[in-house]
């Protein structure tokens, strides 16, 4: 037992308590360091959005003459001002890209989905080249696009409408939403697929009824990447509307910059915070469905 309580309490047994002891506080000090430079990181990150939120309740002349985060005082004007500055109040704009986002979403989750399924479940002729060329489209820049679509769209008279930015949603034309869909479809077992077919159901009843309601994650995902991607999308709508009253959130805040008046920049910046709102707003309530959809459709 003497022997036993010496081994324990010896030099040796000091020296590998205070090696543990020495790696807890390296690991310790390091994680703490990690989590300090993941907080600054993520303040300069934010340090944008900070200001602008700060500078919609500065007075105007104040905005740039004052660059930090400090406030004098809440100067909750400029929300009044800028909802009423323009033509129709704000919220005609929020509702036109109500309008626009909601028509993409139906658009994507009908035509991605069913597109998704015929890739990965259907055999037909020249399968794998249209799937290359479908994911060949991704590398396409919209700037390549627009020129022979707005051609086309004012042929068939759709420019100033809102058609022209939601009717080639529902052509699957988002190959980036088919491709996930496809990677989500091939993840579930074909054994449901062809309990299905024993039971006398056809390919729309297996998509409708087996299919579809197991896609949820990847749904979700393509819903909160449609919504922010349309809500936040400034070329196009800027292209097709050119009639104020059609004016979206982002070309409605482009109409507070102007060249021949002094810009009310304050009411702007008031305006892009409220239209920053339903962006954060999906995000918070689908940020589980979003982690999810992404972390089982293998797109890490």
């Amino acid at each position: 037992m003497t022997d036993l309580r010496e081994i324990r309490t010896g030099p040796a047994a000091r020296a590998t308590a205070r090696n543990r002891d020495l790696r807890t506080v390296t690991a310790t000090a390091r994680t703490a360091a990690k989590h300090l430079g993941l907080v600054l990181f993520a303040l300069v990150m934010l340090y944008p959005v900070l200001w602008m939120v700060v500078s919609s309740l500065r007075p105007n002349n104040e905005i740039f003459r004052s660059p930090g985060l400090v406030l004098d005082g809440l100067q909750t004007q400029n929300y009044g001002e800028g909802w009423n500055a323009l033509a129709s109040p704000f919220g005609h704009y929020l509702f036109n890209s109500a309008i626009v986002v909601l028509g993409c979403i139906i658009g994507n989750l009908v035509s991605c989905s069913m597109a998704a399924y015929a890739f990965a479940r259907l055999e037909f002729t020249g399968k794998r080249l249209w799937f290359a060329i479908m994911i060949g489209t991704i590398m396409l820049p919209i700037h390549v696009l627009i020129v022979p679509q707005y051609i086309m769209f004012s042929q068939v008279g759709w420019v100033n409408t809102f058609l022209p930015l939601i009717v080639p949603k529902l052509l699957a034309t988002d190959a980036f939403f088919v491709f996930l869909m496809v990677q989500f479809i091939r993840g579930l077992p074909r054994e449901l697929d062809e309990a299905a077919r024993i039971d006398g159901a056809g390919h729309p009843r297996i998509f409708l009824r087996v299919i579809l309601p197991l896609m949820l994650p990847a749904l979700a995902t393509t819903t909160i990447f449609t919504f922010i991607w349309t809500w936040n999308d400034f070329f196009s709508q800027l292209i097709y509307l050119t009639d104020p009253d059609k004016y979206t959130v982002p070309v409605a805040l482009r109409s507070f910059v102007d060249s021949t008046v002094a810009t009310s920049w304050g009411s702007m910046f008031a305006m892009s915070v409220v239209s920053l709102l339903p962006i954060f707003l999906a995000f918070l309530l689908g940020q589980r469905y979003l982690i999810r959809g992404i972390a089982t459709t293998g797109i890490k």
